[in-house]
């Protein structure tokens, strides 16, 4: 691992300071999972905590350690001996291994939260670093709060410490308080003005209160800054740190511009980022650049009809080297008639000019009262248009016992149009799971559950609950619901009207293939 001038060193702090967001915390076995996601990922180095904050950090910390291949794993420590100590012996398993050391320097921190001055800080971090040497070869220090420490006492403590052993220099932007101008000029300014600066590894480290991190972080590197320091999904105190997948997909799509390169597998970007968000509970914006459900979604006409003709009209990177299957063409009310016949045709369905333009109206129509709509809604409307009736299997019972401790089970028995029954008992994790699988195993399509949600849609003690189901089934996406006050046959109806759209496309696909091929052979007759 080295930070040649054009490569730049990604140093993932999503399990340091990414979990102290307020509701992040992870467990050792969570820890593991997300420092194993990011070693497949690429990342240069891990940042697995601080040891010295608890004993289950600092197991976690050697856990990571221990068990984690490929990436350097670093421990954050206070400039005190007692707390580099911790973090020496948490780490001494990792084959590569840092110690980051770090102490504030500001004004305002000097003042009111260490109560030292100028002499006393530069003192407490060359005793740091001296300290951290003393178990590591590898050392970085950290200045807390540099983006609004004075520049001439920035530049002395830097010079003190890269004099003492330091190898990495990391300038925090603490409270995403710098704009890139001026973030720029103090890496200029160090540059110019520290002794030694070229022998060490410049690094970067900023927050995102004023929504510049990833901004600011760029800006360091174009000033010279060799490591960024960022998090999954921008994670961090407050308002999150620089995302990792906006920075290395930025240094990706302008490269031209930047010059530059990292070592990331930019295709784990999007599982990765599905996982810290399923670990930590905390959602993906839907806005989220690079790995937000909408960053590779298009509604407007104007925008599928271009992406139609060409993605580059619309799009400035390819879905798939961030880990998504495709782009995705939303169909809602601000999408064109060109969208949606390519969206039918996708599906199947083969419809004459007419039809289209019936189907289509109904589409928009339904599209003012939705505000989204899937493969399953336009599958219903061209299934509706041509006459077919809501569906082959209907209900007949449906019965579930759930205790707490055991496995809930469940019975369904279904009919069919063509006047065959069909019963199957199946036990699940809850009770929607079992009734789940009972309904899946007596029709025999098989679906993924995407997402199960309910909703109240009336009050009082016999409020109807609404089921909403989104799944997967053959590539396609499908949304089902139902409402009943039993709230479990809501969600074996809200499956079966998912199932019922499944097979009557299936059937209208294979008429159409059909017709096609009597087509074929009234034409091979002719000839």
């Amino acid at each position: 691992m080295t930070a040649t001038a054009d490569r730049v060193l990604i140093f993932d702090t999503t399990l340091r300071d990414g979990e102290q967001a307020p509701g992040c915390s992870m467990t050792q076995p969570e820890k593991l999972r997300v420092a194993r996601a990011l070693a497949e990922l690429g990342v240069d180095v891990i940042e697995a905590g601080f040891p010295a904050a608890s004993r289950g950090d600092w197991e976690a910390v050697n856990a990571v350690a221990r068990e984690v291949q490929g990436p350097v794993i670093a421990g954050l420590a206070r400039c005190t001996r007692e707390d580099i100590e911790l973090a020496a012996r948490a780490l001494a398993d990792a084959p590569r291994h840092r110690l980051h050391v770090f102490l504030a320097t500001s004004a305002i921190h000097r003042q009111y939260k260490l109560n030292m001055a100028q002499e006393e800080i530069i003192r407490r971090a060359v005793e740091g670093v001296t300290i951290a040497r003393e178990y590591c070869d590898d050392v970085e220090f950290s200045p807390e709060d540099a983006s609004r420490t004075e520049l001439d006492f920035l530049a002395q403590v830097v010079e003190a410490v890269i004099a003492a052993g330091a190898t990495t220099i990391n300038i925090p932007d603490t409270v995403g308080y710098t704009v890139p101008d001026e973030f720029g000029e103090l890496f200029r300014y160090l540059r110019q003005h520290v002794r030694g600066i070229d022998k060490v590894r410049l690094s970067v480290h900023c927050h995102d209160d004023l929504g510049m991190a990833v901004a600011n972080s760029l800006t360091a590197v174009v000033a010279g800054a060799r490591q960024i320091e960022c998090t999954i999904n921008g994670i961090g105190e407050r308002a999150g740190n620089c995302s990792l997948e906006e920075v290395v997909m930025a240094l990706s799509t302008r490269a031209a511009f930047f010059n530059l390169k990292t070592g990331v597998n930019s295709t784990r970007l999007y599982p990765t980022s599905r996982l810290v968000s399923s670990i930590t509970g905390m959602p993906v914006p839907r806005n989220k650049a690079v790995v937000g459900e909408n960053a590779f979604a298009h509604e407007s006409g104007i925008h599928q009809h271009g992406m139609l003709q060409h993605r580059s009209t619309y799009e400035i990177m390819r879905p798939e080297d961030v880990g998504l299957p495709r782009s995705n063409l939303v169909l809602g009310k601000h999408s064109g008639r060109h969208a949606f016949r390519d969206r039918v045709k996708q599906l199947g369905f083969e419809l004459d000019e007419l039809e289209l333009n019936r189907v289509f109206e109904e589409f928009k129509a339904l599209a003012d009262r939705k505000k989204e709509l899937f493969d399953g809604d336009i599958e219903a409307l061209v299934l509706r248009s041509g006459n077919f009736s809501s569906g082959p299997w209907s209900l007949e019972h449906l019965d579930v016992e759930a205790h707490s401790g055991a496995p809930a089970v469940a019975t369904a028995r279904l009919k069919h149009a063509d006047g065959r029954l069909s019963a199957r008992e199946a036990t699940g994790d809850g009770p929607v799971d079992a009734a789940y699988k009972a309904i899946v195993q007596a029709t025999g399509v098989a679906v993924t559950v995407r997402k199960f949600e309910v909703h109240a849609v009336t009050i009082g003690e016999d409020a109807q609950g609404e089921a909403i189901l989104y799944v997967d089934h053959d590539g396609r996406s499908y949304r089902g619901s139902s409402v009943s006050t039993n709230i479990i046959e809501a969600a074996g109806r809200a499956l079966l009207e998912v199932i019922n759209r499944i097979e009557l496309s299936q059937t209208i696909t294979t008429r159409s293939g059909e017709r096609r091929e009597d087509a074929a052979r009234v034409a091979n007759t002719a000839l």
